[in-house]
């Protein structure tokens, strides 16, 4: 199979005049170049990013092949055409046209898709449309030109914001998504298991509400209560204080640590919290534990 190229390989199979790059920008996962275009009989070998195509001036027929027939059409100012990554194609057009090449990489649609669908993800694929007519991607696709051009204050934040916009804008209208496992019913996906679990690690040391762990995996609390329960076998609450207490176990074996620290860092409100705790789930206080461990 070939290689993917880069969009700095681009030139090779496609010769024009550049005309704009964020590759100075060091934007993760997006790159926008403009280029001048003579009329073209091009062969082009399959490109590691997803591409949309928007003309900005001059009108042209496009003739373009990818895995089918070829494909025809007008394609005029504010047009878009799309390529899906990993994806070979032949394009013929006879007039002068001036394009912006928006590059988006697999790994940060996959995660915007995985974000959106709350599942793993195998695959997404950009349909094989040579024109749509779409003002709110064209805008979008405008706003990263303008970026690319000027810059500004929380620069960094509106590429991001515009990344994800375009994203899912793409996965609503224009692509084939496939997952790595049938959705689940009743049951939280391996996906959601996981984001979870990392979001109850890292937040051990304070109160987390329902309301937040429903929240991590886009769920109602009603369905996340219910789904939670078949999946672990007991309620969040006691998911979560099992989970304090296992990290507790291992800090009580370090006898330099006072009870009052071993609470705090393991979200309990104070050591006689703790102490009730232990008591009710262990028959045991801390402190018996610690001597226990110890010896």
């Amino acid at each position: 199979m070939t290689k993917p190229i880069t969009p700095d390989e681009l030139p090779i199979w496609v010769p024009g005049t550049l005309t704009l790059d964020s590759a100075s920008m060091s934007w993760a996962g997006v790159r926008l170049v403009g280029y001048k275009y003579a009329g073209s009989d091009v062969a082009i070998p399959p490109l590691r990013d997803y591409l949309l195509v928007t003309y900005r001036e001059g009108a042209t027929p496009m003739h373009r092949r990818c895995s089918g027939a070829w494909q025809t059409n007008e394609m005029l100012p504010g047009s878009i055409s799309f390529l899906s990554h990993a994806q070979q194609s032949h394009w013929r057009w006879s007039e002068n046209i001036e394009v912006l090449h928006l590059y988006l990489s697999p790994e940060m649609v996959a995660k915007t898709a995985s974000d959106l669908y709350q599942r793993e993800i195998s695959e997404v694929n950009l349909r094989d449309v040579l024109r749509a007519d779409d003002p709110i991607l064209a805008g979008l696709v405008a706003g990263f030109a303008q970026e690319t051009k000027q810059g500004g204050l929380g620069s960094s934040l509106y590429v991001q914001s515009l990344q994800q916009a375009v994203s899912i804008h793409l996965l609503r209208h224009y692509a084939e998504v496939a997952f790595r496992e049938p959705e689940t019913r009743g049951r939280l996906s391996s996906h959601q298991c996981r984001r979870l679990t990392s979001y109850v690690e890292d937040n051990l040391d304070r109160a987390v509400t329902l309301a937040e762990l429903a929240g991590t995996v886009g769920l109602s609390i009603f369905h996340f209560t219910r789904k939670f329960r078949t999946t672990f076998g007991c309620p969040p609450h006691v998911y979560v204080m099992r989970r304090r207490l296992d990290v507790a176990k291992r800090l009580l074996a370090r006898p330099e640590l006072p009870l009052k620290v071993v609470a705090a860092m393991c979200g309990f409100s104070d050591q006689s919290h703790m102490t009730r705790v232990f008591r009710n789930i262990l028959d045991t206080t801390p402190a018996g534990y610690r001597r226990h461990i110890v010896g």
